[in-house]
């Protein structure tokens, strides 16, 4: 007599928690949720710190720890500083082996930045894990519009990769206060960066690598600023996708393109467009890991490891 057959535990369905400090939680996230794949999102906006905890208990207390790497929480929203908090609370409520795994993205800065350096890796034929934990020591690199959440998050990476880093904004003492805050968050001493407000300290830096992170449709480098760098630029990379360009002559489609094609010597150049494919690839590989196990972390620098192994 044969025997009976054992009908295999039934997978969980995957569960995205979306906790966003805004009042209407990112549509923007939860698409690219069901792109990568997830089962079943639940969305809460408007989120509190004080609500956090009795949000994150209802994730963790209704599945037992070998089901829990189905369950992952996603912090979003507009505010960085406020998602930050959020996420702060949403590691301090969990214990024991009653933890999923998180992963941080407001306003897109984390993989929008680590897709930024990414992309600068790969023109400056960098672009693999394989090139060690420190691939841009040499390169300096200059983040344009560097005090706003994708610019300080650039500015963090590059420099955690071993790069100087020259950070710009019309007002010097902003530049200065990033830097500081950087420094101070990510555990780097400020004499890796350099403030700037002014074009002319940037050409006295010689950048090999910029990146632009300004307001839309503002220009932060002019043709004829651009062209002052011209003995140092190897890569530039314009994330302004709303016209005019945020480096003049980039164009938003670029993707590892010759700003000159008729010039051997002419920089790589990037587009937000040509970045934003890398992007939303990154995000949903993203998204994915969250359900291999219930204890991984995404934030800038975790989202950049995975960047870096992407083909």
């Amino acid at each position: 007599m044969s025997e009976p057959t054992v009908a295999p535990k039934p997978v969980k369905p995957s569960i995205l928690v979306m906790l966003d400090p805004d009042p209407q939680p990112s549509l923007f996230d939860a698409v690219v949720g069901i792109d990568a794949g997830v089962d079943h999102l639940l969305r809460y906006g408007g989120v509190t710190v004080s609500q956090v905890r009795d949000l994150v208990h209802g994730a963790i207390f209704t599945r037992g720890p070998a089901d829990l790497k189905r369950t992952a929480i996603f912090v979003g929203g507009s505010d960085v500083d406020a998602a930050e908090r959020l996420m702060e609370a949403v590691h301090a409520a969990f214990f024991s082996d009653f933890r999923v795994s998180t992963m941080l993205d407001p306003n897109g800065a984390n993989t929008t930045a680590a897709a930024a350096i990414r992309a600068g890796l790969k023109s400056l034929g960098r672009d693999h894990a394989q090139a060690g934990p420190q691939p841009l020591e040499g390169i300096r690199t200059a983040v344009l519009g560097g005090t706003g959440p994708v610019g300080r998050r650039v500015a963090r990476l590059a420099a955690r990769l071993g790069a100087q880093v020259a950070l710009g904004s019309r007002d010097l003492l902003r530049a200065r206060q990033a830097i500081h805050g950087i420094a101070q968050a990510a555990g780097l001493p400020t004499d890796r960066f350099t403030p700037f407000d002014r074009v002319e300290v940037l050409s006295e830096f010689a950048p090999a690598l910029v990146v632009a992170c300004g307001a839309a449709g503002v220009t932060l480098l002019s043709t004829a600023e651009r062209d002052a760098l011209a003995s140092s630029l190897h890569v530039i990379i314009d994330l302004n996708a709303v016209p005019p360009a945020g480096v003049e002559g980039v164009a938003v489609t670029a993707k590892d393109q010759p700003l000159t094609p008729s010039d051997p010597n002419s920089p790589r150049v990037w587009g937000a467009l040509g970045v934003g494919g890398l992007k939303m690839k990154l995000h949903r590989r993203v998204v994915q890991m969250l359900f291999e196990t219930s204890q991984s972390t995404f934030d800038a620098e975790t989202i950049l490891d995975v960047a870096r192994t992407m083909d």
